[in-house]
């Protein structure tokens, strides 16, 4: 009875005073909406990331870029080969840019090592060994997924 005289004090309290908002969570944003999180991400790796497993987290954003890759490309191959040949500026599978100036053909290259180089500095760390990144290296990770996810919907071909 004391305890729930307690909580209706401080219900009364927090009432009483709604020129401020109580610190409570259900009150705050979530990381992944202030960091504009591609939605495909958040679908694989919101819960992992709530429940604190912020490698795994990171690890299945960027399986999902991979299989989005070998899905558009049809290259039979994962990670940095995948990336690089679905890039590759002489005979891309996925063009970026139209490859008519020497300036998009300088872009198309640079993402192919974007693309390659996440695969094999941020993807395989996190599936061939234990990690435990904090929680803002995850948050920065997804964000990187992101931007290439979003770069790779915005591709000519």
């Amino acid at each position: 009875m004391i305890k729930a005289l307690a909580s209706f004090e401080k219900f009364v309290r927090i009432a009483g005073d709604l020129s401020t908002v109580p610190d409570a969570p259900e009150y705050q944003s979530h990381p992944f909406d202030e960091r504009n999180i591609h939605p495909k991400i958040s679908a694989v790796s919101l819960k992992l990331f709530d429940n604190g497993h912020y490698s795994q987290a990171t690890f299945e954003a960027f399986k999902l870029l991979d299989i989005e890759v070998k899905k558009l490309s049809g290259v039979n191959d994962s990670g940095f080969k995948l990336m690089m040949a679905a890039f590759a500026e002489a005979s891309p599978k996925i063009k970026l840019t139209a490859l008519a100036t020497q300036s998009e053909k300088d872009e198309q290259m640079g993402y192919k090592f974007i693309f390659a180089g996440a695969m094999s500095a941020i993807r395989n760390p996190r599936g061939h060994d234990i990690n435990i990144d904090p929680i803002d290296r995850c948050l920065d990770h997804l964000s990187f997924a992101s931007v290439l996810l979003r770069r790779l919907a915005e591709r000519v071909s």
